[in-house]
């Protein structure tokens, strides 16, 4: 990797450069610091949660157990601990939300379902593409078509990506910590949860049975990434502007005119897929929003819009 990067580099006439070396020994000092943050543990924990009826436990069709357990307790980059926003526990299998939140994704999110509309349908598939690909692509797009200053964007790439780190740690602290189950257990198991009001089907399955993905449902990471993301760019350039998402799982190009109707969208789309719960992504959507990296709203000095 380092001769291709040095090959590259040379191309470009660029080794030797006073920025570039400067830019290397800023990576060089920040890989030093994160040395000891709890990533990528030598002997990570292996997480198949349990039995009992609001437990999380492996899903089809690969039945892994949760994938990087130990991220929830990485330590952040902005935050002063991961549980500073840690939401509180998911609704209790009795209460009325979790019947209103269960019926909806049982009805929605089926890979059967009649009352899930083509356009819903269409959205769900088109936000199926993976989501920090997705938002990196979205990211870079924006950055090129609104700022024309170098170190406008880099601060824009920095503080985004601040902010979605510690937003994902944020959730997988809860993930970890709750290990609630996803709709696919639980609309199978139904008959087993204690509620008369949340019927089991033991043949449900999501929009895209090869779709959930292998970790606790709540709250939703991509909700998380999601709030972080839009708040930060909020905050950057006003809530109201025009740019555009692309899915590679759909090969399609959606535009938005605001990044708050992005944020809505991703909240309804994980219902429509069938792989969580309302709540779970309303309050990721609300943990990524204070995950951000501003205690105080600024703006881009040098952007071309």
């Amino acid at each position: 990797m380092d001769n291709l990067l040095d090959t590259y580099l040379n191309g470009l006439g660029l080794q030797g450069d006073a920025g570039l070396t400067t830019g290397q020994q800023a990576a060089a000092n920040i890989l030093n610091m994160r040395a000891s943050d709890g990533s990528f543990p030598a002997n990570p924990e292996t997480l198949t949660g349990g039995t009992g009826a609001g437990e999380w436990r492996p899903t089809p069709p690969a039945f892994a157990p949760m994938a990087t357990p130990w991220l929830g307790a990485v330590t952040p980059f902005t935050l002063k601990d991961p549980t500073r926003f840690r939401m509180p526990p998911p609704p209790s299998l009795s209460s009325g939300r979790y019947v209103r939140d269960y019926n909806e994704v049982k009805t929605l999110g089926s890979i059967n379902s009649t009352a899930r509309t083509q356009a819903q349908t269409d959205l769900a598939l088109f936000y199926s593409d993976n989501f920090l690909a997705l938002w990196e692509r979205t990211l870079r797009g924006i950055a090129d078509t609104n700022i024309s200053n170098i170190g406008d964007s880099a601060r824009l790439f920095a503080l985004a990506n601040l902010a979605t780190a510690d937003a994902i740690i944020t959730a997988w602290d809860g993930k970890r910590l709750y290990h609630f189950w996803r709709p696919i257990t639980a609309i199978q198991n139904g008959n087993d949860g204690g509620n008369p009001r949340t019927a089991g089907d033991a043949t449900w399955l999501p929009q895209i049975p090869t779709n959930t993905p292998p970790y606790p449902e709540y709250p939703s990471g991509a909700n998380n990434l999601t709030g972080a993301m839009t708040r930060t760019l909020e905050r950057f350039f006003g809530n109201k502007m025009t740019f555009s998402v692309f899915s590679a799982f759909v090969n399609k190009k959606k535009t938005y005119q605001r990044f708050s109707d992005m944020a809505d969208d991703v909240v309804v789309v994980r219902i429509y897929q069938g792989i969580h719960f309302r709540t779970a992504d309303v309050v990721g959507g609300g943990t990524g929003r204070a995950s951000r990296t501003w205690p105080s709203p600024t703006s881009c000095g040098r952007c071309t819009t």
